[in-house]
Parts: structure tokens; sequence; C-alpha cells
């Protein structure tokens, strides 16, 4: 994780500020609880992360313009060990981050360092890419199937003149992909000024392979309605990579469908998996209870604990987006 360094994302007053800085220390001392936990912090805001943060987080300093680490973080691979009897081993895909295609209000000279800091501290095998790419942007099942969205890998201020074909070599090369689907479009808000113009892990999760959570918007009133009825639609009539078809698990919006800004893109999609739990949004919403009861199904034997995501989203993502998991090597014919 990155603990929120100033800018838009802590916001122009003191209790602005004490809001971001709470709800992103609530993600990681609930995360701590299950599994090991390191911040990033910016070398002037070290006192400050620790007083918000559980002793148990252990805190990296490194410069930062922001703190969406799914995003400016590396996304962690691990090969097979290869025929030749060597142990698996662990990678860190390093991104080209520029900012979700060079928005007007962000800034991300330091941010572009992250996921190579990431690497070194985890001692970690770097694999460069040349894809502007976010770990947000991208949702796998590990055996080969990726989601991705058209509005962002093929997002001309991304990837100006890549197709289809050039996105998915890179991801065959990167990541193992074999089987790479498309959705046309993200949520509404996340396609405005603060949004990242279609990020999939709002949408849609795979839980375990062959079967998709969904992010489904049931009031007629609220943009992503018609949205999501063509998201679930185009899902239905694709497979994976071992050529399943999905299971599908609608899961419903919050009955909140505005803020001050205008319609929300509140989702329980923007979760985190830790060890022996899952780390859910919450929104103070009626829906949150059925959140939790369809993820504890969908992950059987994992604890699920809700932290109000609302602070997150107002900013422009969930939890989610402010985290990245690192998976410990599996030994051998593990």
């Amino acid at each position: 994780m990155a603990f929120p360094p100033g800018g838009y994302a802590l916001g122009s007053t003191a209790g602005q500020a004490h809001a971001a800085r709470s709800t992103w220390a609530a993600v990681a001392n609930a995360a701590v609880g299950f599994e090991p936990v390191t911040m990033v912090v910016d070398p002037q805001d070290v006192e400050t992360a620790r007083a918000y943060l559980s002793p148990a987080v252990e805190l990296k300093v490194a410069p930062l313009n922001d703190a969406w680490m799914r995003d400016i973080g590396p996304t962690f691979v691990i090969d097979d060990g290869g025929a030749a009897g060597q142990a698996p081993r662990l990678g860190a895909v390093d991104w080209v981050f520029n900012g979700w295609g060079q928005q007007d209000w962000a800034e991300w000279d330091k941010d572009t360092l992250v996921a190579g800091k990431v690497a070194e501290w985890t001692r970690t095998e770097c694999v460069a890419s040349p894809l502007i790419n976010e770990g947000g942007g991208i949702q796998v099942d590990g055996e080969g199937t990726v989601l991705v969205t058209e509005t962002v890998q093929l997002d001309p201020q991304r990837n100006p003149g890549l197709s289809k074909a050039d996105v998915e070599a890179e991801l065959a090369r990167t990541i193992g992909a074999t089987k790479v689907i498309w959705l046309p479009r993200g949520l509404t808000r996340d396609s405005q000024k603060y949004g990242t113009r279609g990020h999939v892990d709002i949408v849609a999760a795979i839980p375990s392979p062959g079967t998709l959570l969904v992010h489904r918007q049931t009031d007629p009133g609220h943009p992503d309605y018609a949205v999501t009825a063509e998201l679930i639609d185009f899902l239905g009539t694709t497979r994976d990579a071992a050529g399943r078809s999905w299971n599908i698990i609608e899961v419903p919006a919050p009955e909140a469908i505005t803020d001050e800004e205008g319609y929300v893109d509140y989702s329980y999609i923007n979760h985190l998996v830790v060890n022996g739990g899952v780390i859910a949004c919450s929104f103070a919403d009626p829906m949150d209870d059925k959140a939790v009861a369809i993820l504890a199904e969908a992950y059987p034997g994992r604890r699920v604990v809700s932290v109000d995501a609302r602070e997150l989203f107002a900013r422009g993502g969930g939890i989610h987006c402010i985290t990245q998991q690192e998976p410990r090597v599996p030994s051998k014919g593990f």
C-alpha cells in the first residue's frame, strides 16, 4: 500500500485529510490481521503515517505523488520454474504509468518509480514492460484468462497506435495471458474527471476459475443500469482460457446512487483477497450485508471484513485500488 501524501487525495481541509488518512489506514489495519502489510510513505509523512497505522504495518520510505498502489505498483507473477527442475520464481511486472492516460490533474514523476522500488525491496526479478497499464486495469484467474477494457489499454492517451493484438502479445509475455476478454467500457463515474477511463476492477472479479462476480446497478435512474446490463450480457457470450462458460454471480450495487458530485460508482467488486479473508467495501448502505453474504459464499473458508470505502470512492477508487498483493513463491510441485 501507499499512504496518501497530499494533493487532491487529501483534499483542501484538515478534516478531508484526516478522513483520507483514516480510511487508507483502516484498510491496512484490517489486512494486517490476516497477513503482513507494507506501507510506502513519502519522507515528509513518516510520523503522520505511524500515528494512523497499526504498529504491525511495516513502513518503507519513497517519494510519492499519490497513493493508488494497485496502479503505481508492480503486478506480481510466478513462473513454473521451467522444465529443468528449477524452483519457481517471483517476478514483478513494471508497467509504464502515466497518470491514468495523462489526466490533467495527475502528477506521476515520483509514482512511476514505485514499481521498481517495490521489486528492489522484495528482491524480486523486475519484468519491465513498455505497455502503459495499471493493475486496476486487469483481472486474472491464474490460469491464463485476463479481463481488460477497450477504453483503458486502447486509450490513445495511454497506448496510441497499439492494436488489440499488440496488447494481447504483451500480456502474454508479461503475465502469461492466453485468453484476453475485452470489455467495451467501464462504469460511468469512472469515465469522468477523477476516473481511470474504465478500470475493470470495479466491474468484475474472478473469485475462482470459471466464476465471475459482476457489478449490477439495479436502479433504472442510474446511468450504469444500462451499462452493467450490457456488460453482463457481453460476458455471458465469452469463455475463459479453458473454454468454460462463466458462472456469473451478479453483485447488486448499493442503494445509494448519488453523492454531492453526481451519480456514484460504488461497487462491492473492488475488494481485496487476503490470507484467510476478504477486505470488502462497505457504504453504510442497506446492501452491505447482502454483499458480504455474496462474497462469503464466493470465497468459502475466508472471513469477510468490511471497511467503509466512501472516502476512497469520493477520490476515485476503492479498496482493491489502494492495495497490491505480493504472493508467496510456491515450492516445486506445490
